[in-house]
Order: structure tokens, then sequence, then C-alpha cells
């Protein structure tokens, strides 16, 4: 994608770094507590119990890991799209995560669930993102001797 518009592919970094960290806060409390407006899981006890409703075939120990790991990479996806490092490789990475996300809501939740929530539209814009040949305004930008 040679002629990738800067401005685009700037917002798209930053809405999916901003989608992927709002999420993070949630289940760690920072948005309010469960319950309180906006919020969707408000602690970690919370978001654990829906991760072990997207894998029902994993114990409850395996569903605690796997949401330890998506929320970590959540966080770095989220830091590192938002400041341009390592872009290629961590738009990749979010649009297989997300995907995956996807289909085991479509699986274990319903067919529409993942398409109440952008799910797919993130999967899509990250995997576009992954896409583009070079990144302006980003630190990915500024090591290859282009503008920031």
């Amino acid at each position: 994608m040679k002629n990738a518009s800067g401005i685009a592919q700037l917002i798209l970094r930053l809405a999916l770094g901003v989608g992927f960290l709002l999420p993070v806060m949630d289940r760690l409390g920072l948005m309010g507590p469960h319950g309180s407006a906006g919020v969707t899981w408000g602690d970690w006890q919370h978001f654990i119990d829906y991760t072990n409703t997207l894998v029902p075939f994993a114990g409850r120990s395996i569903a605690n890991l796997m949401g330890l790991f998506a929320t970590i990479a959540e966080a770095v996806f989220g830091i590192c799209l938002i400041i341009g490092f390592r872009i290629k490789e961590i738009a990749l990475g979010a649009g297989i995560l997300t995907m995956v996300f996807g289909i085991c809501m479509a699986i274990f939740l319903s067919i529409g669930a993942p398409f109440g929530y952008p799910v797919f539209v993130f999967t899509g814009g990250a995997l576009v993102l992954s896409g583009i040949d070079h990144y302006k305004w980003s630190i990915d930008g500024y090591i290859q001797g282009r503008s920031l």
C-alpha cells in the first residue's frame, strides 16, 4: 500500500490502540467498579468469568492464564500502536488475537455476538495496518529515516 494516507493510518493506529487499552483498564477496575455505567467488567474476577464463557472447554485456571495473556498482549498492542513501534508485527498480532476472540464469541455465545461489538472491524483494521509499507508519525518512521 504505497499510497496509504499518513493521516488515515495514524487515525487507525490511534483508534485501535485506544480500543485495546480501554478494555484493559476496565478489567483492572480503572474505569469504575462492576455495574457502573459504561463498565463491562470492572474487575479481574468478572473478566475471567467472561473469558471462561468464551473458552468453556478450558478450566478456570486455564481461563485465568488466557485472560492474563490476552490482557498483557492487548496492553502491549495498544501502547505500541499509539506510539508507532513495530507496527507491522504488532498489527498482525492484534489481527490474530481479535480474530480468535471473534471466532470464540461466535461459537460459544452466538453468531451475532462479535458483530454487536466491532471485533471483526478490529481484525480487518489491524490486518490492513499490517500491510502498509511505512508509517508516518511513528517511531518506526523515525527509525527508517522518515519524518515523524
